[in-house]
């Protein structure tokens, strides 16, 4: 009876067999991590001096952000528009309220009432300026510039004072037909340089300004007034001192 009791007992320092080993190191993997984890030991954290836990400064940010760092692309800047070129040509003039009708208007480089413009005015005719001193074409953007004699010459303008505000102006050149609206009366006087410039400005009475429209300036001699103010100061190609001008903005243009 005492053999078959000491054959079952197990004697003591017997060695484990292998589950019991891979269950001890199974545990032992367990607690270390946990410990790591609790200690801050975990791959790719650190902690502060207050115990958080820290991305390292050499890892890179999440793709999201590494994206909002980028500068935006630049919005390209549109073209500015062409400058329009002024296209001065021989028109026909007709101004109804005081009527005048089909007055032959010569281009010429120059300036207003210079020697070559009053060449032509002495033939009959209207005088119109074009270039650096000078104005545009019909229906162009800034000052067409118009001047024809008031008294010698058959007078085409003599009755240019009488123009008023409101009323119409056609200048017909080639296919088209230009009209204007007179919107005021200028007077410009020819022993001022910065009256002068006023009136021969792409925008009359701001010289320097940029014109955004088409205007008109009709011209003629103040001679009449000026006689009869005891002022008779004269050029050397004899215009009086002052001149009428009557201002108009172009509002339509149709087929001729």
């Amino acid at each position: 009876m005492n053999r078959s009791r000491r054959a079952v007992r197990p004697r003591n320092g017997a060695r484990a067999g292998p589950g019991s080993r891979r269950a001890v190191v199974l545990v032992v993997a367990v607690v270390m991590t946990v410990v790591g984890v609790l200690l801050g030991c975990a791959p790719g954290t650190s902690r502060s001096a207050d115990g958080k836990s820290q991305i390292p400064a050499s890892a890179s940010p999440p793709p999201a952000e590494r994206a909002s760092t980028s500068p935006p692309a630049s919005a390209p800047v549109p073209a500015p528009p062409p400058t329009p070129v002024p296209r001065p040509r021989p028109a026909d003039l007709d101004i109804p309220s005081i009527g005048v009708r089909d007055l032959r208007v010569v281009p010429y480089e120059g300036t207003t009432d210079d020697r070559a413009g009053t060449r032509i005015q002495d033939r009959g005719v209207a005088a119109s300026p074009y270039g650096r001193r000078g104005g545009v074409g019909p229906g162009d953007v800034g000052n067409y510039l118009v001047t024809a004699h008031r008294l010698s010459a058959g007078g085409p303008l003599r009755d240019l004072p009488a123009v008023d505000v409101g009323d119409r102006v056609f200048v017909t050149a080639g296919r088209e037909v230009y009209e204007y609206r007179i919107t005021e009366t200028r007077t410009t006087s020819f022993r001022s340089a910065r009256s002068l410039a006023e009136q021969r400005a792409a925008v009359p009475g701001a010289p320097g300004e940029k014109p955004t429209r088409a205007v008109i300036t009709l011209s003629t001699c103040a001679t009449p007034e000026d006689d009869a103010a005891g002022n008779y100061w004269r050029d050397a190609l004899g215009n009086p001192e002052h001149r009428i001008d009557k201002i108009g903005v172009l509002v339509s243009v149709r087929p001729a």
